[in-house]
């Protein structure tokens, strides 16, 4: 389509010609498999380690705790599940949170039905837990917690930090899916604490169908997938290597042009939250106001369903999500936005905007100018009108109890 605005990079991103151009030799020419001992195989092998080696760099990490996985989703997967069966003899409690990720939800959901108790932390109204429930909820059997990064739906930070530091002081390990953060957050392993981390290449601008897993020197899991010991023996299968050196060069580039992306991204988005919570009435922002993704836009449009809204966005060639493209095939509410204390009205009309690399200040603009006449149109037709005096959205967060209306400003009720 012809002037197309994607802004669905929470989804996925267009791969960066940069990191086309340094995968293409590996398709056709360099193509030998990399445990072969011949000249072609050894190239690939050269190629995957100095790819490991510059993720490991990234990361601040030694290459040898660098797993390459063939999505997040895996890379999730191998985290949880691996240091569960490992450690199963002592204990079996997991904790996460109601908003993660479905590749977290559903493994612990299939862990349970394998024996293993998981706690689901609530959040406040931001989306951010509550650090002394997550400390309470630490037992002798708890083995693991995964609390994610960066919020996929609504872009809430959480404290990785200080996540860390309490399962340190109790001897659990930590797990942190930072797939969303990546790119535009601290992901120095060191600095953040954590023992496992999991990362893709589809949220960075590289190829799709890559991931990696970061697993802390010393920390044991048994494998997803067995056969012929790659990955040192933790993910067996023939390595991938043009997308690991797609993913490579994309996470070398992120890094490199973080700050400079950050600055620029964060002004386009706050214009555009500015723009539609001052130009459509009955909106309001979802997750925190400050500690949120710089590329990070979700809005509740009440009174019209937010996939609605998105096929006359897709008329104007606007690209953006309801929730998490992993779910899109379903119309159930966003349980991430039902979490956060908001009622399904809230929840069936959010919609999220999520800038990225190619987004200009052009796109935001014809955002703001087609989104009222939109809501407009549907709203003429929606059989639902909320009385907004009736419409009181109260949460418990962590600074105490709030009324949610008074936090945009500049919301028209």
């Amino acid at each position: 389509m012809k002037n197309q605005i994607y802004l669905d990079n929470a989804a996925t991103t267009k791969m960066d010609k940069r990191v086309f151009k340094a995968m293409e030799p590996y398709f056709c020419k360099f193509y030998g498999n990399p445990g072969s001992m011949h000249s072609l195989g050894l190239e690939a092998k050269k190629i995957l380690n100095e790819s490991r080696k510059k993720v490991s760099e990234v990361l601040n990490c030694n290459p040898k705790e660098i797993i390459f996985t063939g999505s997040g989703t895996e890379s999730i997967n191998m985290a949880i599940k691996g240091v569960a069966n490992a450690l199963k003899e002592k204990g079996n409690h997991i904790i996460t949170q109601k908003t993660e990720h479905h590749a977290v939800l559903e493994t612990c959901k299939f862990l349970e039905k394998q024996g293993f108790k998981a706690t689901y932390l609530n959040v406040d109204r931001f989306g951010i837990i509550n650090l002394k429930e997550l400390e309470k909820a630490i037992d002798d059997s708890t083995i693991l917690v995964s609390i994610m990064y960066a919020n996929n739906e609504i872009g809430t930070i959480q404290s990785i930090k200080e996540i860390s530091k309490i399962c340190k002081e109790k001897n659990v390990l930590f797990h942190t899916d930072a797939c969303q953060a990546t790119g535009y957050l601290e992901i120095n392993v060191k600095k953040l604490g954590v023992d496992l981390m999991s990362i893709n290449g589809s949220k960075i601008y590289g190829p799709k169908g890559i991931g990696a897993l970061y697993i802390r020197e010393g920390v044991k899991i048994i494998p997803l997938i067995h056969g012929g010991g790659q990955e040192n023996k933790l993910r067996s299968g023939t390595e991938n290597i043009p997308l690991i050196v797609g993913f490579a060069k994309a996470l070398e580039l992120c890094e490199k042009e973080k700050q400079k992306e950050i600055k620029r991204i964060t002004k386009l988005r706050d214009k555009l939250i500015k723009g539609i919570l001052e130009n459509v009435s009955k909106t309001f922002l979802n997750g925190h106001p400050e500690k949120r993704l710089p590329n990070n836009v979700n809005v509740s449009i009440l009174d019209i369903e937010g996939e609605a809204i998105l096929l006359y966005l897709n008329e104007q060639g606007i690209c953006a999500s309801s929730g998490s493209a992993c779910t899109s095939k379903t119309l159930d509410p966003s349980h991430v936005i039902l979490a956060t204390g908001l009622p399904y009205e809230a929840a069936h009309g959010s919609i999220r905007f999520s800038l990225g690399r190619f987004n200009k200040e052009q796109d935001i603009k014809k955002v703001i100018d087609v989104l009222p006449e939109i809501v407009e149109k549907l709203r003429k037709i929606s059989p639902v009108n909320l009385n907004m005096k009736d419409f009181k959205i109260k949460a418990k967060t962590n600074a105490g109890q709030i009324n949610y209306s008074s936090l945009n400003q500049n919301q028209k009720f």
